[in-house]
């Protein structure tokens, strides 16, 4: 049978992300065949919703075929145009432009790679270089916050600050800090907004000051943290934290990897809260996952620091794929697409989907219902009073994953009992609907998990 030798292929060739090896040995891969709008089709035939577009990244949908269309096209005239020695492509030069364009305020210089985690390892070479050539190189100490994600290169996993990325790998080295989450469902200072942006101030404050203004560099931040459990700060949090960084002379980098794009309304989520960072990370959402790609967003004024230090010499700093010319063939049909339907589809979308989440809060193991467009979680407990989350044994990274695919539902299951949910911003309102019905019928099956039902007893 084609499928079982597929799943042993993988099994003895094929290395995983962010997997427990034998774990994955013993239990064997699901093989994806198809995938069309917001479906996504196994070898067995089993039809789901992907209700986290991928990885958090085929915002526009799968089958596009005008995508397809640009991505040949390109392969055809142009397939690979290297960014060195001055050369360049058109479709390179074109996206660039226009996310410029659409960029908040002064984020007017591109700089492409290859994905998400290297763009924020890109950040911190510009950063260092930005430092040095104003004279103060010993600001070279780079601030995060607890439970965000900042991709998994060596670099970006130590401003990661999630364990299983610092575990076995010598993480994070001594010149990357962290402050506390504002994760409002278990913040110490309660959930009233004004206190926990307060607390978070005091605490980056804090931080700035025991390391050394003069010490501290960047400040990195996802508008909404996402693999730390879809963790949404009250509105005006990053305004205040940004005018803190104004304040001791610290960048601030927004990540918006996964909230880029459309991801939770506008294109991009620092400018709701009226935000302009001093570089801004995007990846995933900016070819819709079609290929890979990432970009740097640069302000101004660190692009001409940068460029004036450097004089004549050449900046060392370089992907052989950055600016490739297919993944931007894609880029710019996916703006096109974005902005005919997907965005505005994305925020009806969107807003049926968190009322459709908050209609599960009286589910027995609901415990907090959060999110901003079409970006959201739900977080399970055992003791709703107590906000006990459920327990070890039931493995609900891997139980509740099951349960969700066996109805037709794919979603992020983390090993804590929070429910994460991206879906296609393509997503009809019968799609919606069907992802909240079979997340209850998820929630069903898991409150009758033996494990969970000893912990409630």
């Amino acid at each position: 049978m084609l499928s079982n030798s597929l799943i042993e292929l993988d099994r003895a060739h094929l290395v995983h992300p962010v997997a427990s090896y034998r774990g994955h040995e013993r239990l064997g891969v699901r093989v994806l065949k198809s995938a069309k709008g917001a479906t996504v089709t196994d070898m067995s035939g089993h039809q789901m919703i992907d209700g986290f577009a991928g990885l958090w990244c085929v915002n526009a949908g799968y089958g596009h075929e005008s995508i397809v269309e640009a991505a040949a096209k390109q392969m055809r005239e142009l397939p690979y145009a290297t960014g060195y020695f001055s050369l360049g492509s058109e479709a390179a030069i074109r996206l660039a432009s226009e996310l410029a364009d659409r960029a908040p305020g002064d984020l007017t210089h591109i700089y492409f790679t290859l994905g998400g985690s290297d763009a924020v390892d890109s950040t911190v070479r510009f950063i260092r270089y930005y430092y040095h050539s104003l004279g103060t190189p010993q600001k070279d100490q780079f601030i995060s916050l607890e439970q965000g994600y900042h991709g998994s290169s060596t670099v970006g996993a130590g401003l990661t600050a999630l364990p299983i990325f610092h575990a076995g790998f010598g993480l994070p080295f001594d010149w990357q800090h962290k402050i506390p989450s504002h994760y409002a469902y278990r913040n110490p200072v309660g959930t009233d907004p004004q206190a926990i942006i307060a607390s978070s101030v005091a605490a980056l404050r804090a931080k700035i000051e025991e390391i050394g203004a003069e010490r501290v560099a960047a400040f990195y931040v996802e508008p909404i943290q996402g693999s730390g459990g879809v963790l949404v700060p009250p509105k005006g949090w990053l305004k205040a934290m940004h005018e803190v960084c104004k304040e001791y002379d610290v960048l601030l980098v927004a990540d918006e990897v996964i909230t880029g794009f459309g991801r939770t309304g506008p294109l991009f989520a620092c400018s709701e809260d009226d935000v302009v960072p001093d570089f801004m990370t995007t990846a995933k959402g900016l070819t819709s996952g079609y290929v890979p790609m990432g970009a740097v967003f640069m302000s101004d004024r660190v692009y001409n620091v940068i460029a004036d230090g450097a004089g004549a010499a050449a900046i060392g700093h370089g992907y052989t794929y950055s600016a490739h010319p297919v993944s931007a063939a894609v880029g710019l049909e996916v703006l096109r697409l974005y902005e005919n339907g997907l965005l505005e589809n994305g925020i009806k979308a969107g807003a049926r989907l968190m009322a459709g989440l908050h209609s599960l809060a009286d589910h027995p193991l609901v415990g907090d219902v959060r999110g901003r467009g079409m970006l959201a979680a739900i977080e399970l407990v055992t003791d709703k009073q107590k906000k006990t989350p459920l327990p070890a044994a039931a493995d609900p990274s891997r139980r509740i994953f099951d349960r969700a695919w066996d109805n037709g539902l794919v979603i992020r299951a983390f090993g804590n009992g929070v429910l994460g949910y991206a879906p296609p911003l393509c997503c009809t309102e019968s799609e919606i609907d069907a992802i909240i019905e079979r997340t209850r019928m998820a929630l069903d099956q898991t409150l009758e998990d033996p494990d969970v039902r000893a912990a409630m007893a």
